[in-house]
């Protein structure tokens, strides 16, 4: 088995030794591995860290953006990630795994290579991502039914949120929680379930079942716009997820359980 292990950074630069060594050990538990990162323009010493680290392991495969930054935050993310995924499938196309992880405080703790190591032996899930010591806080990439559209969108932003603790609460350890999408800091996935997917941080709803808008709408209010929509910004993971199950049939998983600790 390989993975490669894919980040976007940007203002990381206080992290990033502690970030190197978990994805350092995240690499033991495969036959090789590869690191990706896409670098956008910071003001701290983001770069520096990682032009020292590159020396330091030839894993390490990194791009600077040379373009103009786009205007929004989640339009920006999701141009790296897929830039992270187009570096992937040139260069490591015969890789099984890939991970997108965050490379700021989100996942600046220790891991338990253990859990991660049971859960590749498993095969009920093609993305999966985990509960957080902090508590489930992204409630931004979160698509669970009736929740499945942009928490930004509606009035109350906690109601997808506070679904989904109650639901981790109440599920047994080893079983896991389906969803449309889900990301919270850190998710693995199978590559040949992606391998036709991108991330896109625009707001829109054409690639939803009208059912289930409906019954997002029923359970939440209506759809507003105000704040972070009149940037017309939806979570990039959101039609990534989506897209991968509409083409190929992809297994969205959560596990009640905390990757890091």
């Amino acid at each position: 088995m390989k993975c490669c292990i894919c980040g976007t950074v940007r203002n990381c630069g206080k992290y990033l030794d502690n970030i190197f060594v978990i994805m350092e050990k995240i690499g033991t538990l495969f036959e090789d591995y590869a690191i990706i990162l896409y670098y956008d323009c910071s003001d701290d010493n983001t770069l520096e860290k990682i032009q020292s680290y590159s020396i330091k392991n030839n894993k390490l495969n990194y791009y600077v953006n040379s373009e103009e930054m786009l205007k929004y935050r989640t339009h920006r993310i999701a141009k790296g990630r897929n830039k992270c995924l187009e570096l992937m499938n040139q260069h490591y196309n015969d890789y099984e795994y890939f991970i997108m992880m965050d490379c700021d405080d989100r996942c600046n703790y220790n891991i338990r290579l253990n859990l991660l190591k049971q859960y590749l032996l498993r095969n009920d899930w093609d993305s999966l991502s985990f509960n957080h010591p902090a508590g489930y806080y992204d409630s931004w990439a979160l698509s669970i039914r009736p929740y499945v559209l942009s928490c930004h969108h509606f009035d109350n932003i906690g109601l997808g949120q506070s679904y989904i603790s109650n639901k981790i609460k109440n599920t047994p350890r080893h079983k896991l929680i389906s969803c449309f999408s889900a990301f919270n800091g850190f998710a693995i996935y199978r590559k040949q379930k992606f391998k036709n997917c991108r991330y896109d941080g625009v707001f829109r709803l054409d690639y939803w079942n009208p059912k289930l808008i409906k019954q997002n709408i029923y359970a939440a209010g209506k759809i507003i716009i105000k704040g972070i929509s009149e940037k017309n910004e939806d979570c990039e993971h959101r039609f990534f997820h989506v897209s991968a199950i509409k083409k190929n049939n992809a297994r969205i998983m959560i596990s009640p359980l905390c990757l890091f600790y």
